[in-house]
């Protein structure tokens, strides 16, 4: 499915609070251009995020979904960004059966330090989300 001219999908983001929170603040004060057609959910740690966590955000008319937390090593709470790992993969799995194209989905490590990071992550994922069209789940909720 295309999507209309001038569309812009609605993105929602999962950023652990210790590093990718951060570091879309970094990339905030520090005036890094990016797309903003994103909300941000701010959680204490990205192995938090459970599945339904996701699906209830494309279920509400998310078109994409990034999850993002501390690199591997750097966790905060030691590991829970290798339980998020976990739970993406099951997250991925119930998605495709769904229907959902992959590219909708995303796991990605930004640090606190990783500001340009950010913004480029979060523009290539709206780029990719946006040449995808709307989410079929999507269409119900608007």
């Amino acid at each position: 499915m295309s999507a209309p001219e001038g569309w812009n999908p609605r993105i929602v983001v999962f950023a652990c609070n210790w590093c990718s929170y951060a570091g879309a603040d970094t990339a905030g004060v520090s005036r890094i251009q990016h797309q903003p057609h994103f909300r941000m959910i701010r959680v204490m740690c990205s192995g938090r995020i459970q599945p339904g966590f996701v699906l209830r955000a494309f279920e509400k008319g998310a078109d994409g979904v990034l999850v993002s937390g501390c690199h591997i090593g750097d966790c905060h709470y030691l590991f829970g960004n290798e339980r998020a790992v976990e739970q993406f993969e099951k997250t991925r799995a119930v998605t495709r059966i769904l229907g959902l194209e992959d590219e909708r989905l995303r796991l990605e490590w930004i640090s606190a330090a990783e500001g340009a990071r950010f913004a480029q992550v979060i523009d290539q994922f709206t780029e990719r989300v946006r040449a995808l069209g709307p989410s079929p789940l999507a269409r119900e909720a608007r």
